[in-house]
């Protein structure tokens, strides 16, 4: 063992121990969250201007003091190895599902219908889980909004399309909601998410796609005569054709990096990079594109497409990977490190998982935090392997899994892409509810529906 919290790690690489770390190594990752959290409704202006600069200065808060007390070996490492391995797969990803989703439009108009709202939720819920809640968010969000715009009483509709699209459907893949893919990265089967999440996802969806269809039912009847659609009801059509074999080319080669191990690799840094994991990136971001290629602008322009929601996610999550860093080191050393609190409540005596707390404790934080980074804390709190994760302790990695996932719902800042389906509908002359005015409702439903998700799955 080496002096200055440093260990040596397999292959003699430099990495800090986390027994050794205090927690205040832990405030720039807490800094930049609330920044996330605070920063756009106290300052939009000043945020949107320098988010990345807000970024980068907590990021810089942990590097400089890091390097500094550990060394540049040490911080080398630890920086490498992050972006390497979490970092880039994980905005290569994002870019490649932003990217071929927003060459996919759809065209044409519905009767907004407590029926056809119902089944247009539905079938988003069931894409969030293969092109990602951003992805079908974005694809669906305006065709509903069209599909309803001879509606007096609709804000209920885009509530419930937040819950069910933005969040809740995505809860199938790695490719539904970041939390999973980071997963998916750190060893959890592609398709391990399908099997152990799909009965909670299944009781959410069906709970509110059923008070939904009883809500609208009501405003509707109540609206009785409504005036005039200002867009007539009209075939639907999708364009963009091609993106939609670009988007079964991401699944397979997420699923090809999962299974096809061929057991090359090449060091950098004492970094271990694994062939079929640059395969992937390559293929993403030749798809990506492909997508540009093959797609013409005035498809991307009808879905307002443009490239700063990626960026915004790419700055702000290179801070979040970098500060997150001593934040595992801490977790991974369990009760001898800093958060033993933390670890003591969510763990027995005996040292076993409290699944609730897991549930409730990753579920609050990605409420009003990221639910990605959340997610990261909570697996590495829970031991971290993947392979116990999925076996002995499945029920644990699932109540940590569905708490980040689900609850994203709660707050507008909650998941990436509430916000997002907030701008499109208020773009379109919709008043949506204010921040607490959204909580109201997640308190008055979704709160309820995760008590008895509790009772059901996770005593």
């Amino acid at each position: 063992m080496a002096g200055g919290g440093v260990a040596m790690a397999a292959g003699d690489a430099p990495h800090v121990d986390g027994a050794r770390l205090g927690l205040a190594w832990v405030l720039p990752f807490a800094g930049i969250l609330l920044s996330i959290a605070i920063m756009p409704l106290a300052a939009p202006s000043f945020w949107h201007h320098h988010y990345g600069k807000v970024s980068a200065a907590w990021a810089l808060v942990f590097i400089a003091p890091f390097m500094a007390i550990h060394g540049l070996p040490t911080a080398t490492y630890e920086i490498v190895h992050t972006v390497l391995l979490e970092y880039v797969p994980f905005i290569v990803l994002l870019l490649a599902l932003f990217t071929v989703t927003g060459g996919i439009r759809i065209t044409g108009n519905l009767h907004g219908s407590p029926a056809m709202n119902t089944l247009l939720l539905a079938i988003g819920t069931v894409l969030a889980g293969w092109i990602g809640t951003t992805g079908a968010a974005m694809l669906l969000i305006r065709p509903l909004i069209r599909a309803n715009d001879n509606r007096k009483h609709k804000v209920h509709v885009f509530v419930f399309f937040i819950f069910l699209v933005a969040n809740i459907g995505g809860a199938l893949t790695p490719l539904g909601d970041p939390p999973l893919f980071l997963g998916f990265l750190k060893g959890v089967a592609f398709f391990w998410p399908t099997t152990h999440l799909f009965t909670e996802m299944l009781v959410c969806a069906i709970v509110l796609l059923g008070l939904f269809y009883g809500l609208d039912s009501y405003w509707y009847r109540k609206e009785g005569h409504l005036p005039r659609d200002p867009t007539p009801d009209s075939p639907i059509a999708i364009q963009g054709g091609a993106n939609i074999a670009l988007m079964l080319a991401i699944i397979g080669a997420v699923l090809m990096s999962g299974t096809w191990k061929p057991g090359i690799t090449w060091s950098i840094n004492h970094v271990e990079v694994e062939l079929q994991n640059i395969v992937r990136d390559v293929l993403l971001v030749v798809f990506t594109l492909l997508s540009l290629r093959l797609t013409s602008r005035a498809v991307r322009d009808g879905n307002g497409f443009t490239w700063a929601p990626i960026v915004e996610v790419a700055k702000l999550f290179a801070g979040i990977f970098l500060t997150i860093i001593p934040a595992i080191a801490i977790l991974k050393a369990g009760k001898a490190g800093a958060m033993e609190p933390l670890v003591s409540l969510v763990n027995r005596s005996d040292g076993s998982p409290i699944d609730a707390w897991y549930f409730w404790l990753s579920g609050t934080l990605s409420s009003f935090l990221d639910n990605a980074p959340t997610y990261l804390v909570f697996f590495n709190l829970a031991g971290g392997d993947a392979g116990t994760l999925m076996g002995p302790l499945a029920a644990t990695l699932t109540a940590i899994s569905c708490g980040a996932v689900f609850m994203g719902a709660n707050t507008y800042i909650g998941n990436a892409p509430n916000f997002m389906v907030k701008a499109v509908v208020e773009a379109a002359g919709i008043r949506m509810p204010s921040f607490f005015g959204y909580m109201a409702w997640s308190c008055c439903i979704l709160v309820p529906l995760f008590i008895l998700l509790t009772l059901v799955f996770f005593r």
